[in-house]
């Protein structure tokens, strides 16, 4: 993979998204505006040549209509060459450190007929500049008001420094003892069907799979975070879930490593967080939070244990079957694109390798992609980029589906605080470290993870050594 290929995919899932402006012939021509899709539909659902019904106003969330295997090859994008067309992926992000909403130069190639921006500029009565809204606040949609260009995000959400705690002090070191203890008796508590439920509330939350409200989608331009993620302006969101999935998986693999007791205990701690993993995977349809787990458990400096691992077979044997004969293979079948979980039992689909192809000059380096490790690479990054207009298509869907999952549940608000990843990364790197360029971060704690490792099972091999 290369940055050139986030730059071609936005191109190439530009070929779905034209909008018919009314009083603007449509034919050969490229929507003027910068980020006017609100949603895939009108060609992912084709009918018979008449125009879908317009979708109320006050709705949230889009029909599904579709599958993403039912879907055509894309076209060619050398139609989309023109870099100044006008489209939303023509969007530059500000300089780092503030928000906007950014105008771009409207197009002059299309004639005499006055582009989507230019119409509404003239309706309006006002002009759209660089970081001013409409005195009117954001409208919804596209229906009844004006367009508003959405805001470019270019700070994280995730903010440790003033995060407000129950468990850590105001000022606290890396991997405090009292902390991890408490962290351990918290997991220890409660089973692993209510793990999951605590960690899916978080990661949907994280994601705008839930808690998106009027005002947000209008700042964001779409409805939910899932199609958001898709789109340029949608890189924050990327790289916050790239920070999420990372620091869960070092956050799992520092309480493993860290129960220094006997190998029984730790098998059987092993076995509970293969338990957490089928459960994100069968009950929540999480395959965020899932795919997070099974890399914490095939971190080398986990899978090395051999002591641990003979005993978890020993011990615990439908757990490591389960772990081994299904969960592995259909991670492993996530990644290269062949296999996806059922729309109905999706809460999360499983993103990351789009995110990680979308930001590949950022995303942390953890050995070979899918793409990069078998022949087939260029299917495999066909079908990710493929599979991204189901996950824009289907945000609504998400959304029902995690409302019905998390219906009645009641949420401890420790358990939820220990799997947010501010709370995270303060336990990790402490008040300070959390601070720290992400790549300094992961690098000691890497480190850390392998001295954690050989402390509890010294190496023997000399490959090891």
């Amino acid at each position: 993979a290369t940055p050139l290929v986030g730059r071609k995919f936005f191109l190439y899932l530009s070929t779905v998204t034209r909008v018919n402006v009314p009083g603007i012939p449509s034919a050969g021509m490229t929507p003027a505006s910068p980020v006017i899709r609100r949603s895939s539909e009108p060609q992912l659902c084709p009918g018979n040549g008449t125009k879908p019904p317009s979708e109320p106003s006050n709705s949230v969330h889009p029909t599904p209509c579709h599958s993403y295997r039912q879907a055509s090859p894309s076209p060619s994008l050398n139609s989309y060459s023109d870099l100044d067309s006008g489209h939303y992926c023509q969007l530059q992000p500000p300089i780092r450190g503030s928000r906007e909403r950014v105008a771009p130069e409207p197009p002059t190639h299309l004639g005499g007929v006055k582009s989507y921006v230019e119409r509404l500029k003239v309706e309006e009565g006002q002009h759209l500049t660089a970081g001013r809204a409409p005195e009117n606040g954001p409208h919804e949609g596209d229906q009844g008001g004006g367009f508003i260009l959405p805001v470019i995000e270019v700070t994280s959400s995730f903010n440790p420094t003033t995060f407000q705690s129950l468990l850590i002090p105001k000022d606290n070191k890396p991997l405090e003892m009292s902390i991890l203890k408490k962290v351990k008796e918290l997991l220890a508590d409660v089973d692993a069907k209510t793990l999951a439920r605590h960690v899916t509330k978080v990661d949907c939350l994280v994601a705008r799979i839930l808690g998106v409200t009027k005002e947000m989608q209008g700042l964001m331009g779409v409805r939910s975070g899932m199609e958001l993620l898709t789109l340029p302006h949608g890189r924050q969101l990327r790289l916050d879930l790239l920070e999420r999935f990372h620091t869960m998986s070092i956050m799992l693999a520092v309480d493993i490593l860290g129960c220094t007791g006997s190998t029984e205990e730790r098998a059987a701690l092993l076995h509970k967080t293969i338990q957490l993993a089928a459960e994100l995977r069968g009950t929540m349809g999480n395959m965020f939070s899932f795919a997070a787990v099974m890399s914490a458990l095939d971190m080398a400096q986990i899978s090395r244990l051999e002591q641990t691992w003979m005993t978890l077979r020993q011990r615990h044997t439908e757990g490591a079957i389960l772990y081994e004969k299904k969960l592995k293979p259909f991670l492993k079948s996530l990644n290269e694109g062949k296999d996806s979980p059922p729309l109905s039992n999706t809460t999360f689909p499983h993103v990351l390798p789009l995110i990680t192809l979308l930001e590949c000059d950022t995303a942390p380096a953890e050995g070979p992609e899918p793409w990069e490790s078998t022949e087939h690479g260029v299917e495999v990054v066909l079908a990710h980029l493929e599979a991204a207009r189901t996950v824009a298509h289907h945000g609504g869907l998400y959304h029902t589906n995690a409302e019905v999952k998390l219906q009645g549940f009641q949420a401890l608000p420790e358990l939820l605080e220990v799997f947010s990843t501010e709370f995270q990364m303060r336990l990790l790197w402490g008040s300070q470290g959390a601070a720290s360029s992400q790549a300094l971060r992961y690098e000691k704690f890497d480190k850390v993870l392998t001295a954690l490792s050989h402390k509890l099972e010294p190496a023997v091999r000399s490959s090891e050594l």
